[in-house]
């Protein structure tokens, strides 16, 4: 199968790259971590306005996978996965607003829920809001809630293809961020990227990421389950924040580095919207079957 993007698609990624690559996500991810949703809201806001809020029901998987990727390769805070693919399906029409929403036991908690204009459980109004648990990733605010409703098959899988996205967008701005990195940084006289063990490392993420991009594409097209894509993504992805952790060095463990936002992101990511051994397990059920 050879994908390839006509020329619709290609101006929406386009234009949703311009939009975040002016948006100081960063900042905006860094804010949102403490606590300051208001650049985030903005920045929700803006998206909207170029339709994100809608590809789930009025557009197809391609173009919600095209915007998610971006959302992951720029590190954008919110409940987007929550908003813009779970709860359109769940619920039959598009959300207003910021809303999130929990889905046990795969989903426990929800993502956002002090920021979210709405709150559910499954597809019904969650009954009330807990405490917040942490997470390894800051931006991420998760909290307990209670509610009675049922979750959506359809809807999960799109979640779930979402999420694979992000992880994809966000492993591939890891790679390309240590890809500069080793250009610039000099050990002994020569830029370490001239080290044949650095070039080697960098390139089986460049081929892990390559092997997961066509298994999101697949089941964007519907002809790839999406538990393939998630796993096939989070392995991609986390092989990317282990490789960019190790090429950066000591530089790389603090938090003060821009490149620790995609690697707790990432870390976070790979157990969102069903963990590898839950998808694994839904890959072995249909080739049984089959």
């Amino acid at each position: 199968m050879r994908f390839v993007l006509d020329a619709d698609q290609r101006d929406f990624a386009a234009s949703l790259d311009a939009l975040l690559s002016s948006a100081d996500t960063v900042a905006v991810a860094r804010a949102w971590a403490d606590g300051d949703a208001a650049p985030g809201l903005d920045l929700w806001a803006r998206l909207a306005e170029q339709g994100v809020l809608s590809l789930a029901t009025d557009a197809t998987p391609v173009e919600l996978v095209i915007a998610f990727e971006a959302l992951g390769r720029h590190a954008v805070p919110g409940p987007w996965v929550e908003s813009a693919a779970y709860l359109p399906i769940a619920l039959g029409h598009e959300v207003e607003g910021v809303a999130t929403v929990a889905v046990p036991p795969h989903v426990p908690y929800a993502l956002d829920a002090d920021v979210a204009d709405q709150v559910y459980v499954g597809s019904a109004p969650a009954e009330s809001v807990g405490t917040m648990v942490v997470s390894v990733d800051r931006t991420r605010r998760l909290f307990e809630v209670t509610g009675s409703g049922e979750p959506d098959r359809a809807a999960f899988d799109l979640a779930v293809l979402a999420t694979a996205a992000q992880l994809l967008g966000a492993g591939e701005r890891v790679l390309a961020d240590s890809v500069t990195y080793v250009k610039q940084r000099k050990q002994f006289g020569r830029e370490i990227g001239s080290y044949q063990a650095i070039k080697h490392a960098l390139a089986d993420v460049r081929i892990a990421l390559d092997f997961a991009r066509p298994l999101v594409n697949g089941a964007a097209l519907g002809e790839v389950d999406v538990s393939a894509a998630k796993v096939a993504c989070a392995d991609a992805a986390y092989l990317a924040s282990r490789t960019g952790l190790q090429v950066h060095g000591a530089i790389g463990y603090t938090a003060e580095f821009d490149l620790s936002i995609w690697i707790t992101k990432i870390r976070a990511l790979v157990t969102a919207w069903g963990t590898p051994d839950f998808h694994r397990d839904r890959i072995l059920e249909q080739l049984g079957a089959s």
